[in-house]
């Protein structure tokens, strides 16, 4: 008798737990490293690494280093972009966590300015620049994990999951600072806003030692992932590019500019509220330029329960944003970022409760424009050039955003002899440029996966989203 009839092989597909897990997991750790760096950042950085009889030059130095990152993160987003437009998802995640585990273990094991001179600061920024270029490659590589695996209708929702890593990562590394801090407490009758002699000597060095067992993890994690069936399909039809760099430039440009300030009021809020905010909430009220004065366990534990409601509207905004739109959620929540800039002082103004109040306010905000991040921006490129398009707009817009906007904010802070309403302008003011941006975009909530043409930024629609499995 005649074999039975065979059909097509079927493409392995991920369990959709497997696609939640792996792409929170590897965005939590890689957030976990960049939160221990710019707590690092003020809280020993200046003195351990750039020593100088003015704090205040110091500390922006030591955040000149922290934003050299935001520089590496696009040469990373074009490297690990045509990797994983290239070889597949799967390995290129696996090369991009590993990279940002050594270079944020090796930090942990540096010597000091004191130790070792210019050698030792020189070894900081390298370090920095290594954890910059992997995490060039890490979002993008994880965003596209949960998006092209996602059911019909919730792509928005599941690209939440690695926007979800960035309030983990920063509970989870401030968490193990507030430990430690708490176990190596400052001496009686040492200033409460200084870290003790211990912390300073040796016990910053564990939360960056501690990233190892994280990335091990990880990586256990991402090796149980089999690549998505919108890039095998892509590459099954032949229609892998050869220099993926080259096609998004000359034919998604468009796309590129729109998608970096998409991101840009993002940025912006995300590194006042998480680093300029530490600097400023534990100066001394009697310093040169005058901050608000809490000890560093008080302000980080009200900026952890800031972080909380970050979490939380980080997943709120997925099934808003599938419901009614990427681009009309996100203009609400930016006209909300415009208006939150203006009240800062009148916020603060208020005491504890107002400045509790100003960084629920801000993290709220910062999940909501996060959260549809995750979708969006992959939503801009087709299959072929996702990972490189994506990766590209995320991270060029951390150069606008991110890396500039501690040292900015510093200098505002300055400029406005203690208060920090300049500050809250600055913000305003990047918010109005996302604004516009988002009004001169298009709707990409109903765009398919699969190879095609975008219908973001003014390209023709793609065919009907066709779910991955």
């Amino acid at each position: 008798m005649p074999a039975p009839a065979t059909g097509p092989a079927q493409t392995p597909v991920n369990p959709r737990s497997r696609v939640l897990i792996a792409s929170l997991i590897g965005t939590t750790i890689e957030f976990y490293d960049f939160y221990i760096y710019a707590t690092a950042a003020v809280l020993v950085f200046p003195a351990l690494f750039f020593p100088s009889s003015d704090p205040t030059t110091a500390l922006l130095s030591s955040f000149a280093v922290f934003g050299a990152a935001m520089v590496a993160r696009p040469v990373g987003a074009v490297f690990f972009g045509h990797l994983g437009d290239r070889l597949g998802r799967k390995k290129t995640l696996v090369i991009s966590l590993l990279t940002m585990g050594i270079a944020t273990f090796l930090i942990g094991a540096l010597p000091t300015y004191a130790q070792a001179g210019w050698v030792a600061t020189a070894l900081l920024v390298l370090m920095r620049l290594a954890q910059g270029f992997a995490l060039g490659g890490e979002w993008s590589g994880a965003a596209l994990v949960a998006t092209e695996n996602a059911p019909k209708g919730k792509r928005a929702l599941y690209g939440t999951f690695p926007q979800l890593g960035a309030p983990l990562g920063f509970i989870i590394g401030n968490g193990l600072f507030l430990i430690i801090g708490a176990v190596l407490p400052s001496t009686a009758g040492a200033d409460p806003t200084q870290p003790s002699d211990a912390f300073t000597s040796w016990g910053w060095r564990i939360p960056f030692l501690f990233s190892a067992v994280m990335v091990a993890i990880g990586l256990w994690v991402r090796s149980r992932l089999v690549e998505s069936a919108v890039f095998a399909r892509t590459r099954e039809t032949g229609k892998v590019r050869k220099l993926p760099l080259a096609t998004v430039v000359r034919g998604h440009w468009k796309q590129l500019v729109l998608g970096t300030f998409f991101m840009l009021a993002t940025y912006v809020l995300f590194y006042l509220m998480t680093t300029f905010s530490l600097s400023y909430g534990r100066t001394a009220k009697d310093a040169a330029v005058p901050g608000l004065g809490y000890s560093y366990t008080a302000f980080v534990l009200m900026m952890i329960f800031g972080v909380l409601f970050f979490a939380v509207f980080t997943l709120v905004s997925g099934p808003l944003a599938d419901r009614y739109g990427r681009r009309s959620t996100l203009i609400c929540v930016t006209a909300g970022i415009i208006v939150f800039g203006l009240v800062w002082v009148p916020l603060i103004g208020l005491g504890t409760l107002g400045v509790v109040l100003w960084l629920v306010l801000g993290f709220t905000l910062m999940g909501m424009t996060f959260g549809p991040m995750g979708a969006l921006l992959p939503e801009l490129f087709p299959t072929s050039v996702r990972y490189t398009g994506s990766g590209i707009s995320y991270n060029v817009s951390s150069i606008l955003g991110a890396a500039v906007a501690p040292f900015i904010a510093v200098a505002l802070w300055e400029a406005g002899d203690g208060s920090p309403w300049l500050v809250g302008v600055y913000l305003s003011s990047m918010a109005v440029l996302t604004l516009i941006a988002l009004l001169l975009g298009k709707e990409t909530k109903d765009v398919s996966l699969d190879e095609g043409e975008t219908a973001a930024a003014g390209g023709e629609p793609h065919a009907p989203a066709v779910p991955a499995a």
